[in-house]
């Protein structure tokens, strides 16, 4: 079974960040709403778009994305 995509960014997270996803990830781990069991793209781009002030471009997400569709599942 896949991780959720939460859990699979997780991985990306760095105390010294050095490009976009890894910034996403810090971000999204000091985000306590975040939906951290979703593997849906929808339901996390809307959250993303709606309380996601952190990332500074949806495009970060959308990278972020292919990756993890590439590697989970």
């Amino acid at each position: 079974m896949a991780r959720s995509f939460y859990h699979y960014l997780m991985k990306y997270r760095n105390i010294e960040p050095k490009n976009d996803i890894e910034e996403f990830a810090n971000d999204a781990y000091q985000d306590h709403t975040f939906p951290k069991l979703a593997d849906d793209y929808h339901e996390i781009s809307s959250y993303l778009e709606m309380y996601g002030e952190y990332l500074t471009s949806m495009k970060v997400f959308d990278r972020a994305w292919e990756l993890y569709l590439s590697e989970e599942r």
